[in-house]
């Protein structure tokens, strides 16, 4: 027969149980710290120029090169599903495409009759963005007008972009976007840009400056999105991963320069910037899910190696966390119908 152990030998029970308030679904959505709206998210959709059916991207399953009529649909998609937005991309014909990138601000040129197609599908029940950048445009894919460096290098040249962007936007704006979206990493391009849409009559139309973006590992499957043309890197303008302080100071400039809201890109391995970057910024702040934490978290899933729906979830919610009251990705419609559902995951 045991012998009973003595009461003082009795481990206490613990009186602090963190554990009470993640018991049920209801409590959990009660206490919850952070949360994910379809309002919040925004969709960069792309269309080429050219093509007469959606043309799907091999390395970011599920996502296509639109036509106008698709690319129109899925704008009013985006307004069904209570989306905050959609970002556009252009992908011009080949022959289309010369050093100065100069198709990117003509009238007729692919970006700009999807802005007004789309603006005159929506209106204003949907935020309409443009991607304020050359590199789509350009034969050499860079974003910017390259000259010849001193030591016979190729570099970009700084001040003749900014006057390229100038005209760029200006365009943009007058097909109808509410807002353009310079991602080049140009020094004044915020100030140049505001100064030349304001002088044509576009006050009202707002700048979301890419003001971290880096020189990433992450972008190559939308390089085959916009069928870009680039040769070399872009490590002279984007910015270095090894950097914070550098980040924070682009961020100051441009909101020195009045941008009307700033972004990191990417994402998902920069959640450290996005969370000083929220805490410095006094407009919204944006984060871009990039192309390649897509076909990552894609190529995952088709394995069977994770659960695909509460991965994205998860990944989203995780940029939310870290500071982004805007968030940019391929699965905004997506997570708009898991919302929608209740999002079972939480």
């Amino acid at each position: 027969m045991g012998s009973v152990k003595d009461s003082s030998e009795i481990p206490a029970a613990p009186v602090i149980r963190p554990r009470r308030l993640r018991g049920t679904p209801a409590m959990r959505r009660l206490v919850g710290e952070t949360s994910l709206h379809a309002r919040q998210l925004v969709l960069p959709a792309f269309i080429a120029d050219g093509i007469d059916e959606p043309r799907p991207i091999a390395s970011m399953p599920g996502v296509v090169q639109h036509t106008e009529d698709s690319l129109r649909r899925e704008a009013a998609a985006a307004v069904k599903a209570g989306l905050g937005g959609i970002m556009l991309f252009g992908v011009p014909r080949e022959e289309d495409k010369d050093a100065a990138g100069s198709c990117g601000a003509r009238d007729d040129g692919i970006l700009n009759r999807a802005l007004s197609a789309v603006r005159a599908e929506v209106g204003d029940d949907l935020v309409v963005m443009a991607d304020t950048c050359l590199d789509e445009f350009t034969d050499h894919g860079h974003c910017g007008v390259l000259r010849a460096g001193p030591h016979g290098e190729t570099v970009v040249d700084n001040d003749r972009t900014l006057a390229a962007y100038d005209e760029l936007a200006v365009a943009q704006a007058a097909a109808g976007a509410h807002v353009v979206s310079p991602s080049g990493m140009m020094d004044g391009q915020i100030a140049s840009i505001r100064a030349a849409l304001d002088a044509e009559g576009h006050q009202d139309v707002s700048i979301l400056a890419y003001s971290a973006k880096y020189a990433s590992a992450f972008y190559g499957p939308f390089r085959e999105a916009v069928g870009s043309s680039l040769q070399g890197d872009r490590r002279t303008y984007q910015q270095d991963p090894a950097n914070l302080r550098e980040s924070l100071r682009e961020v100051r400039l441009d909101l020195d320069e009045g941008a009307d809201m700033v972004m990191v890109k990417p994402a998902m391995s920069y959640l450290d910037i996005l969370r000083q970057t929220a805490e410095i910024s006094d407009v919204p702040v944006a984060a871009y899910q990039v192309s390649g934490e897509y076909a990552m978290i894609s190529a995952a899933a088709e394995k069977g190696w994770i659960d695909h729906d509460p991965a994205v979830m998860e990944s989203l919610l995780s940029i939310r966390r870290a500071g982004a009251d805007i968030v940019l990705t391929y699965w905004a419609l997506l997570a708009a119908r898991r919302l929608a559902e209740g999002w079972g995951g939480r």
